[in-house]
């Protein structure tokens, strides 16, 4: 009797256990709805001025080609810059967060740095640097090196967490330095992961610094914002499409990269 009541428990939990679950995505997503206040009769009558405005960007006036490639190289540049310092900065952050390697009270410290970098909007930080450097390449890179941290930290961070801790305790048995452990034991773990995210920031921080382009930090995104500002949708299409490419390409080319560092 008593076998039957365990099995019946063991199949019944599992059931109430999946509908209750199934309950509470149906009201957090409810709520979310509800929150919205979508009026769902405004956004089927605005599809004209939708399909008005996306036929105003054709045709591209590929008369602005060059000025769009030479906004694209000057983002590509904020990108490679600004990918580069915020991964030499993440670094020690990340070393510092890692539960695995420091001590509570700079893991508390190190994570509330990168959550701090985190909330802060980049157009906020491209704000900040405009008003510091002035208009132009400079703020944006400066901005995107900011930025980039908050995300290259984490990722270092959970990189290191996912060492094998078997691997280091073999060196701790035969007497390896703590130097000699982060050499042969993490490091060569870590770099493929790490190099990996890099590229993968990289790539998003060309997006991004074309967003910045917008508050005045340089790049393609000045461009962009010019043009839509002065009504000038077709020059703007030659902008957008010369980006697409742009990061369809790297894409391609990181997703390459990043599958070679994970096989390794």
């Amino acid at each position: 009797m008593s076998y039957f009541f365990k099995s019946k428990r063991l199949h019944f939990y599992p059931w109430l256990s999946s509908l209750l679950i199934s309950l509470i995505v149906v009201v957090v997503y409810g709520w979310a709805l509800r929150g919205l206040k979508l009026d769902f009769e405004l956004l089927r009558s605005s599809w004209p001025y939708i399909t008005d405005f996306i036929t105003r960007l054709f045709p591209p006036d590929w008369k602005v080609l060059d000025i769009a490639i030479k906004a694209l190289i000057e983002t590509v540049q904020m990108s490679l810059w600004g990918t580069t310092i915020g991964a030499i900065l993440s670094v020690p952050i990340a070393i510092a967060s890692a539960s695995n390697v420091a001590p509570g009270w700079l893991r508390s410290l190190a994570n509330l740095l990168q959550n701090t970098v985190r909330s802060v909007p980049s157009i906020i930080l491209g704000l900040i640097f405009v008003a510091a450097t002035g208009l132009g390449a400079p703020a944006g890179t400066l901005a995107l090196g900011i930025y980039t941290i908050g995300y290259l930290a984490k990722f270092y961070q959970q990189a290191i967490e996912a060492v094998d801790p078997r691997s280091l305790e073999s060196l701790q048995v035969i007497g390896a330095s703590k130097l000699q452990i982060a050499q042969y034991g993490i490091l060569p773990q870590v770099l493929p992961l790490g190099l990996g995210y890099t590229f993968w920031m990289f790539e998003y921080n060309i997006r991004a610094a074309s967003v910045l382009g917008v508050v005045g930090a340089g790049g393609i995104g000045f461009q962009l914002k010019s043009y839509i500002d002065g009504f000038e949708y077709t020059k703007a299409t030659t902008m957008m499409l010369v980006l697409l490419v742009v990061v369809t390409v790297i894409d391609a080319f990181s997703s390459q990269l990043r599958h070679r560092l994970d096989s390794m």
